[in-house]
């Protein structure tokens, strides 16, 4: 069963490595979607104030606090690609041309249908990290390890778990489909660009109403 599932696999794992030469990072990992990926950035790195621009997808602020963080909201345009301060999180999701990867981030990527590579759904996260890449294979995997394992001194099984992950993976047929698109895509695209809303304006991404909104009844 094991080596089914790996084999199942093999697309996830090309396509991640197809991006990461794309890209120049060293290392990829693939998620279910940029909104996840932006939330694993953050439980990585413990964050806590984090300052986005105001206009901004609502899905970015609610990545924030669910990891535990608190927003600040800046009023500043910005185009493709912007930093979630001070941490070396950058949110691409507008993005996507050989070459883009910053050294030295965490730099999280959108698959969405009207992104530039258009799987329908998904994301990823571009690092040059080892560790941070052992980190997020198993978090975003229930904290379980692939087989064969990420870490090549480890001698685990498919049922190893060492820590309590999300179930955030990407699918086979995802990964297969961006695989295809990718012998398509062109070294530049021109950076997205939507109108947000304007997100300060909203009760809801402030930590306290937040947490009172979330709060478990007793």
């Amino acid at each position: 069963m094991g080596q089914t599932m790996y084999q199942a696999f093999d697309s996830v794992r090309s396509f991640e490595k197809c991006v990461a030469e794309y890209a120049g990072s060293r290392f990829a990992v693939s998620v279910d979607n940029c909104t996840n990926a932006i939330f694993l950035c953050c439980k990585y790195l413990k964050v806590g104030a984090v300052t986005i621009p105001a206009r901004n997808y609502c899905g970015v602020a609610a990545a924030i606090l669910h990891a535990g963080g608190q927003i600040q909201f800046e009023h500043v345009e910005w185009r493709g690609a912007y930093q979630l301060k001070p941490y070396p999180i950058i949110d691409s999701a507008m993005r996507f041309r050989r070459g883009m990867y910053m050294q030295g981030t965490l730099y999280c990527l959108s698959f969405n249908i009207i992104k530039h590579l258009k799987i329908g759904k998904g994301g990823m996260i571009l690092m040059d990290d080892p560790e941070a890449y052992k980190w997020f294979k198993s978090a975003r995997y229930l904290g379980r390890h692939e087989n064969p394992c990420h870490n090549e001194d480890c001698h685990c099984t498919p049922e190893t778990i060492d820590m309590v992950g999300w179930n955030m993976h990407m699918t086979p047929d995802q990964a297969s489909r961006g695989l295809s698109l990718m012998h398509r895509m062109p070294d530049h695209n021109d950076d997205l660009y939507f109108t947000y809303p304007d997100l300060s304006t909203y009760d809801i991404f402030k930590k306290e109403t937040y947490e009172m909104a979330n709060r478990t009844p007793t």
